[in-house]
């Protein structure tokens, strides 16, 4: 304080003139050197403590966020032929269409439905009509507007038998309407819950596609050099020598639905198999890939690398078919079949762990899913009990031979048919061994999936048939459980028949309240699990193999490998800090 008052006395009272450095210097020197350099220490203390104050104020008040910039090359196995949401089959086909393409709708990052390229949507209450509006200021990659005629284009396309799209039975009945330029109606025939789902489908630009004839449709160089709307457009195209994709570069949509992306850009690089993508991967080349197999995933853990797991809303299970298996007739076969099942060793040793178990025919992620039921007996108790199932169906241990037999000396067996799937394959074999612990003999075919599919699935040629279907998230069971898909083109491959199924059934698709349609589908587990037509296994997960550096949201609600693209938009590497106050 004396040193302070000294410094006024001399500036003050001795009128010094402050309005000039001259002043200021002789006041100064005046104090003498000791207290110069106490007032040095002190101005410098001033100067740290308030640069220290104004940063506590502004790191309070400022976040992290994420910013524009980054890289991701991600190696798909396979070549895109149709990026093109009406005929895009394979998995580097939808990958594509996703990144490429926006739907009226499209998957958030908590595995729920939002408008997309719709500003709103409304259903009536009998559930017969879905109107859409679109948002403002709508473009495709060349800018040109979109309006309700692109989607009314893209629906009929998606119609078309002669096309012959993939997606043509999610439209089968339903008429769709243009309002005016901006709203869109379509009419079920009958009312359909999952219904919403059918609109991801990517929307075709008009003024492009409507002059390509229905001939040269799957000919048209659109298909491999697409303009849409989606979060990134195509900037770059590199070819082999015979004019096949190796590589696509994306470059994100400024203008797209959602706000533009954060990485600056997207490199996809194709390869033939899956040895090749890990050799790209291990030489740096690409520092993310997709739908890799378990024991690429087990591997890849243990190097130390970044693999994240998603349970897909798929089954994979053993179908029973009577009509070819006299012994599936009866409950307690099918119930000894079920008991003597490890499915845990299934999972450990088939699928190093990258899947869920399942007791029911609504997997993981899907509307209605059931967890299943924790055993109080043992594994050792449950052979017993299987066994005890199998003497009371007249099936005796031989204690020679260790086969059960019955009273004709027949013993007791079927065949298993499946794929050549190496994952299926080893299913196969462990279930042939564990049957055999309780004296079933077990034969396993294996055939390429064609053959598997024309010449056992499609006439129904099987004795059990160890398979997978793909559920999807708002659950439809009815193309795999009613009695009218019994037979072919039908997806009831168990060809089971339950009155009070089929009627669950028809009274969920009709049924649009969730909660509602989960007490249905409760139900129709429990008459499932009764019956037993079928020995569920597991629920796949979807592995994926991503650098460190990298922000990703939704992988972990996806019902397909190409959902996790979904939400691209909110994915980053980089970030900045700024003021809370910039971010409203």
């Amino acid at each position: 304080m004396k040193l302070i008052k000294k410094v006024v006395y001399l500036l003050v009272e001795r009128k010094y003139t402050l309005s000039t450095q001259v002043g200021v210097s002789v006041a100064i020197k005046k104090l003498g050197y000791k207290n110069r350099f106490i007032l040095s220490l002190l101005i410098i203390v001033f100067i740290i403590s308030a640069f220290i104050l104004v940063l506590t104020v502004s790191n309070k008040h400022r976040i992290v966020v994420p910013s524009h910039g980054g890289t991701l090359t991600e190696g798909i196995i396979g070549s895109p032929r149709f990026i093109n949401p009406i005929l895009a089959n394979s998995n580097a086909d939808r990958d594509l269409t996703m990144l490429v393409y926006s739907g009226l709708m499209r998957v958030s990052v908590d595995g729920i439905l939002m408008p997309d390229l719709a500003k709103s949507y409304r259903i009536s209450d009998d559930g017969l009509i879905y109107t859409f509006t679109l948002k403002d200021n709508l473009v495709w990659h060349d800018k040109t507007p979109i309006t309700a005629k692109d989607i009314v284009f893209t629906v009929s396309l998606a119609q078309n038998t002669e096309l012959r799209s993939p997606r043509r039975a999610n439209w089968d009945g339903v008429i769709v309407e243009k309002i005016d330029d901006k709203t869109i109606q379509f009419v079920l025939n009958k009312p359909y819950a999952p219904f919403l789902e059918n609109t991801v489908l990517g929307i075709l630009p008009y003024h492009l596609w409507n002059k390509v004839t229905t001939e040269q449709f799957a000919l048209s160089k659109l298909n491999t050099n697409p303009i849409g709307s989606g979060p990134y457009k195509v900037s770059r195209i590199k070819k082999d020598d015979g004019g096949i994709p190796i590589s696509y570069t994306l470059r994100p949509f400024k203008y797209f639905a959602l706000g533009e992306p954060n990485l600056r850009r997207i490199e996809l690089l194709f390869y033939p198999n899956e040895e090749q993508l890990i050799q790209a991967f291990e030489k740096g080349d690409i520092v993310s890939m997709g739908s890799v197999s378990p024991v690429s995933g087990k591997t890849l853990v243990e190097k130390g690398y970044r693999v994240e797991s998603s349970a897909l809303p798929r089954i994979f299970g053993l179908f029973f078919n009577q009509n070819n298996a006299d012994i599936f007739a009866s409950d307690k076969i099918r119930k000894a079949l079920n008991l003597s099942v490890d499915k845990q060793k299934i999972i450990n040793e088939v699928l190093y762990g990258y899947g869920t178990m399942i007791d029911g025919p609504i997997p993981p992620g899907s509307i209605g899913y059931t967890p299943p039921k924790t055993f109080v007996s043992t594994k050792k108790e449950q052979l017993v009990l299987a066994g005890e199932l199998l003497d009371e169906s007249g099936w005796k241990l031989n204690d020679e031979t260790k086969i059960r037999t019955n009273s004709d000396g027949e013993n007791l067996g079927f065949t298993v048919s499946t794929s050549i799937v190496p994952e299926l394959k080893k299913t196969a074999k462990l279930l042939q061994y564990m049957w055999r612990e309780i004296g079933i003999l077990v034969e396993v075919e294996v055939f390429e999936h064609e053959n598997l599919n024309q010449s056992v699935i499609r006439p129904r040629e099987y004795d059990a048939l160890l398979f997978g279907k793909i559920i999807g998230r708002d659950s439809d069971p009815f193309a795999f459980w009613h009695s009218s898909q019994r037979l072919d083109p039908g997806l009831n491959i168990s060809l089971y028949t339950n009155i009070t199924v089929d009627t669950i059934l028809e009274e969920a698709r009709k049924t649009t309240e969730v909660d509602a349609r989960i007490v249905k589908y409760e139900s129709f587990t429990e008459q499932i699990a009764n019956d037993i037509p079928a020995i569920f296994l597991y629920a796949p997960s979807f592995i994926y193999v991503l650098p460190k550096n990298i922000n990703v949201f939704g992988i972990d609600t996806i019902s397909a490998p190409y959902e996790r693209f979904a939400n691209i938009h909110k994915w980053y590497m980089d970030t900045n800090s700024v003021w809370k106050f910039f971010t409203r």
